[in-house]
């Protein structure tokens, strides 16, 4: 493997010293300091038994706590006698320089990294430290980034000590996890720092020289990035598919059969004539129904089964992101923080501060044999032995997980109860920590048993099918503790199981004593939430879930992406900059492509030569930059000048829309000639086939505060308006109003009334054609229900059709 070593403003130099075969005795007796960057901590004393740098100043404390208690652990390891100081470097101390690229190819992609300026006194207290210590233990984090960090430290202290220094990591912080560490240390993985380097340098490379490009195109301050950019990409092809898509209206029909001396119960319409009933339309649901009401039903077949369900597996990152998201609402940067705390410690009263999680960055499903054993003893003595499960249950790690090494996401001590940690925790501290507990303490319970009924009812022609399922957890097994949440999107028309009778028998009469038919409209595709977005990426193989908070960040951040009632939705800025990247890298900013590259990265961690995998990336990615870099002004007039339709009031040419670093403006296209320019607010002022009421010109579709409205394209000269309205009138007695679309101060998209404020008519259902049977109001509204499909009401009595359930 090529240890080719980076250019450096400072003293870079590999490890000077790292154990193999030395064992370190590290029973500590007392004193830890904390963080170079608080008080307590200016003050280094004048001898160090042994040094421990970490990143942060919680971890700090909650180490201290575990290393002053290994004296009097009792489990027969050496104890000898060893202070030790802890010191936190706040993260990474060394990184690319911020004002140039800082690596190139003609360099041999050798990184040229310096120190963070703001890193610069931590550093020197690093290296003061480090000169009168006996031993050093570098503790990061046990991934990538940890790794990279602690090979910085290491290069930077090496030269002012000739003391050992030691690689250590903990998957968890505990006392028997901390002492364990430092009895075996290690040396720094030099593969897991040059795949967290090729990462950085292909960052680097697609960062600053795709960056300008945009920048002549578009706007300056614009930027591109490898994974963000593919993100953006498929957060671009959803709202393409959802504008596409055409909504097609369908019927479903339920039926409430009662049997003799028996309960009713309800069941679905599923065949017709031997084929899958298709109900297009209102006038063919009316037939089927007048059909139904002549026809005569019995049972045909009753079939009834018992199933195991079993429980998921214990918490990954990207699952415990996606459940944060569907659960909580958290967002994953959010979520990894609270994971972040959990990991390094909290303060819980008379115990201090304590770990409460193992590791948070991992795609493991493993659990160690030990935690297993204390999991499965637990349960037998908080929930009985009989809802212990019968073997030790493991699970199968995806394909392409990398971080084996670590387990996945448990508690620490099953025995810190949400309850008993309840009073020291934040809600969101206390939601995630309970979620994360109750998974893991699933994973060893026994299977739910589910008892399943299915009931096939026909007319005497055998031309006419219902159908109906019924459920019955007949033993809770794990289901005691943790349920499953399902995503938002997973809503079904069709009826969940609903409740059969006891009694039932094959070829039993039934009355079909009422009919529901439902009216529905197929639905596009759901816009991306964190939640989902984490789910694709993942799924796709696309970065790792250890960057999918920074990657939705940055895209919210860029205005390229808007969070909009928890989904993601392209802002016009996104857009723009999505077909210049996939137009000009169609190879590069593509799905297949960036998983490959996750793939290499991988391939490096495991031995590959990191230099010729930035090479392999660099070839390609070059030639379409040079030829995209000479193309400019195309791709310019192409896809980013686009004409407004009117002519420059000051000198006659055509107007064109613009961007500059407030966003898209009107200018004219005689530029720099005329510098007649317009500000539209990023309006998206499309023509309309409407005139304007007050002057006759064409009408342009404008957004205000209340939602989206027809203005005048002579404004400001004429300020005639018009309502945009969905054609549903309003519900409200002797209101000549209409239904319109409106949006609340949250972005919630809502329905209103043309007449407002005289009418204050408002809704959150989406109006619907159908007249009210009960007041006549000749507007419906149609509410969604995950469990129940389309539910149909009146805006104006309380009139609903609730489908069966």
């Amino acid at each position: 493997m090529n240890k080719a070593k980076p250019k450096t403003t400072k003293a870079t130099k590999t490890v000077k010293k790292t154990a193999t075969t030395k064992k370190s005795k590290v029973t500590a007796k007392s004193a830890v300091k904390s963080s170079p960057k608080t008080k307590s901590s200016d003050v280094i004393p004048n001898g160090i038994d042994g040094l421990i740098i970490v990143e942060s100043p919680t971890k700090a404390r909650t180490l201290g706590k575990y290393l002053s208690s290994f004296k009097s652990s009792g489990d027969g390891t050496d104890s000898p006698s060893q202070d030790f100081f802890v010191m936190a470097s706040g993260g990474h101390i060394i990184d690319l320089p911020k004002k140039k690229i800082g690596v190139s190819a003609e360099s041999g992609f050798i990184p040229d990294y310096e120190i963070l300026p703001d890193k610069t006194q931590v550093v020197q207290k690093l290296k003061k430290a480090a000169k009168i210590a006996k031993s050093i233990y570098i503790a990061t984090d046990p991934d990538r980034e940890g790794e990279a960090i602690a090979w910085h430290i290491s290069n930077e202290i090496s030269s002012r000590t000739k003391s050992d220094i030691y690689r250590v990591t903990f998957n968890e912080i505990t006392r028997k996890a901390v002492h364990l560490a430092l009895s075996s240390p290690g040396k720094v993985d030099q593969q897991k720092v040059d795949a967290q380097q090729a990462r950085r340098v292909m960052d680097r490379l697609v960062g600053y020289k795709v960056s300008p490009l945009l920048w002549k195109t578009v706007a300056r301050g614009l930027s591109a990035g490898r994974v963000q950019s593919v993100a953006l990409r498929l957060i671009c092809e959803r709202e393409a598919e959802i504008t596409a898509f055409k909504s097609e209206e369908y019927w479903t029909i339920d039926g409430l059969f009662t049997p003799d001396k028996i309960n009713p119960f309800k069941a679905r319409l599923n065949k017709l004539d031997k084929k899958k009933a298709k109900i297009s339309d209102k006038e063919y649901s009316d037939k089927i129904c007048e059909r139904l009401n002549t026809a005569s039903f019995i049972i045909s077949d009753i079939k009834r089964s018992r199933k195991k369900r079993h429980p998921a597996a214990p918490y990954i990152t990207s699952t415990l992101q996606q459940d944060a998201g569907r659960r909580f609402g958290m967002t994953v940067k959010r979520t990894m923080s609270v994971a972040q705390k959990l990991y390094e410690g909290l303060e819980l009263g008379p115990k201090g501060s304590v770990g409460l999680i193992t590791y948070m960055r991992t795609d493991s499903t493993r659990i160690s044999d030990e935690a297993n054993a204390e999991l499965r003893d637990w349960i037998a003595s908080g929930y009985g032995v009989d809802m212990v499960n019968d073997t030790v249950r493991s699970f199968k790690n995806k394909k392409g997980a990398v971080q084996d090494a670590h387990e996945a996401i448990r508690p620490t001590d099953v025995k810190n109860t949400p309850d008993e940690v309840k009073p020291f925790l934040s809600p969101q501290e206390f939601k995630l920590y309970e979620t994360i507990w109750k998974r893991f303490v699933a994973t060893q319970m026994k299977p739910a048993e589910i008892d399943g009924t299915k009931v096939v009812i026909e007319d005497d022609s055998k031309t006419i099918e219902f159908g109906a399922t019924g459920q019955v957890i007949v033993f809770q097994g794990f289901l005691t503790v943790y349920q499953d949440v399902k995503d938002e999107s997973q809503g079904s028309d069709q009826n969940g199981a609903s409740l059969i009778p006891v009694g039932l028998e094959v070829g039993m009469g039934l009355d079909l004593s009422e009919i529901f038919p439902l009216q529905h409209f197929t639905q596009p595709p759901p816009r991306y939430s964190e939640a989902r977005l984490v789910k694709e990426l993942d799924e796709l193989g696309i970065g790792r879930p250890s960057t999918y908070a920074s990657i939705i960040t940055t895209i919210i951040d860029r205005k390229y992406v808007d969070r909009i009632e928890k989904n993601l939705h392209p802002t016009e800025l996104g857009e723009v900059v999505n077909k210049i990247l996939v137009d000009r890298f169609p190879d590069l900013f593509n799905v297949d492509f960036t998983a490959k590259m996750e793939e290499e990265l991988d391939r490096i961690e495991m031995g590959a030569n990191w230099l010729d995998v930035v090479k392999d990336f660099y070839t390609p990615f070059n030639e379409a930059l040079t030829v995209a870099e000479s193309t400019y002004k195309e791709i310019k007039k192409k896809l980013v000048i686009q004409p407004v339709g009117r002519a420059c009031p000051e000198c006659g040419e055509d107007l064109v829309y613009r961007w500059g670093r407030k966003g898209r403006f009107i200018s004219c296209s005689g530029f720099p000639k005329c510098k007649f320019a317009e500000n539209i607010n990023q309006e998206e002022l499309v023509e309309v086939d409407e005139k304007c009421p007050e002057c006759g010109q064409p009408m342009v579709m404008r957004s205000g505060r209340f939602g989206k409205f027809l203005g005048c394209s002579n404004y400001p000269k004429c300020k005639g308006i018009l309502a945009i309205t969905t054609g549903h009138k309003c519900p409200e007695d002797d209101c000549q109003g209409e239904i319109k679309e409106l949006r609340s101060k949250k972005g919630r998209l809502f329905y209103g009334c043309t007449k407002y404020p005289s009418c204050s008519f408002t809704s959150w259902d989406q109006p619907v054609e159908g007249n009210c049977p009960e007041c006549g109001a000749g507007t419906l509204f149609q509410k969604k229900s995950k469990k129940l499909g389309d539910i149909n009401h009146c805006g104006r009595c309380d009139w609903s059709q609730t489908p069966p359930s």
